[in-house]
């Protein structure tokens, strides 16, 4: 059984046995198509059936090395296990590889933030005597500028793409709408990728809209993402745990040093609740104090 067929199937059982809802189904889907990104980016040629746990523990392993956020690494084992879960249930196979796979201890930690210098010197890392530099120049760009999720940089489109207004319309959790400012240096660079590198690639049908393509025409994956990021951050010489979402955590906290409303940051980010804001905007204890002694009336002379 090759991997085509094995997801048909789990995906047939997860809808007719299981009734999930089509959102459901596709967060389980993702899950084991990460699996198979792993294989395929190292070029392990293995079937479902012949995956062992020594495979799943290296792509655990990798994932997490690639910054991928603990929560996010316990639902992936969790679809992994329910889809090896199918396999044993449909006699496919006999033994569980994923019986002794174990999640991440999930804590409320919050993520390490990247200085101003520290994002200058990941810029200054990527190659742009390559294509793949401009889109990587230009992804860090927009992360930075617009503080995007990663689902929403990848799903980032042309038409809701606005340079001459300087705003991107993007499409957040639950297809919610928002208009984000985008800065000139983010704008310079998309326009140097789109118009001189991504026009020379072989877009495949429905990938035509969206603005950061893989070299093989294909809207880029998540895990692609992350991996472009772990390899810049390593060539920049940063130790920091760093993923897609600590661009979107300094973006907010350097808009608030800075002197932003909170609610304005609050619009810009898509969050519901202000008190999820508060969270995301880690505030070092220099600015904090600073706040208090500058507007505590204790302090006013």
């Amino acid at each position: 059984m090759d991997w085509n067929s094995a997801i048909n199937g789990f995906e047939a059982y997860l809808m007719l046995e299981r009734s999930l809802s089509a959102n459901s189904i596709e967060a389980y889907l993702r899950d084991v198509k990460k699996l198979i990104e792993y294989l395929d980016i190292h070029e392990l040629n293995i079937s479902p059936l012949d995956i062992r746990f020594n495979i799943l523990q290296d792509f655990i392993n990798w994932i997490n090395s690639l910054g991928v956020a603990q929560r996010s690494q316990a639902r992936i084992i969790s679809g992994i296990k329910a889809f090896y879960k199918y396999l044993i249930m449909e006699d496919i196979i006999d033994n569980d590889p994923t019986e002794l796979l174990e999640g991440p201890k999930i804590g409320r930690k919050i993520p390490d933030v990247l200085n101003y210098e520290e994002i200058e010197m990941i810029l200054n890392a990527i190659d742009l005597s390559s294509d793949l530099g401009h889109r990587n120049r230009a992804i860090i760009e927009t992360l930075y500028a617009c503080g995007l999720r990663v689902s929403e940089l990848i799903n980032l489109k042309l038409s809701n793409y606005f340079p001459d207004i300087g705003f991107v319309k993007v499409i957040g959790k639950n297809n919610k709408e928002r208009i984000v400012p985008i800065n000139d240096e983010a704008i310079k660079y998309i326009g140097i990728y789109i118009n001189n590198y991504r026009n020379k690639i072989n877009i495949k049908k429905d990938n035509q809209d969206f603005v950061f393509l893989n070299r093989r025409g294909k809207k880029l994956s998540r895990i692609m993402i992350y991996h472009i990021i772990k390899e810049l951050t390593e060539l920049a010489g940063i130790k920091k745990n760093i993923s897609p979402h600590t661009f979107r955590h300094s973006f907010a906290t350097h808009l608030v040093e800075g002197g932003a409303d909170l609610r304005a940051v609050q619009e810009m980010l898509g969050h519901e609740s202000i008190l999820t804001t508060e969270i995301y905007t880690h505030l070092d204890t220099t600015y904090l104090k600073k706040t208090i002694l500058a507007f505590h009336p204790r302090n006013r002379k």
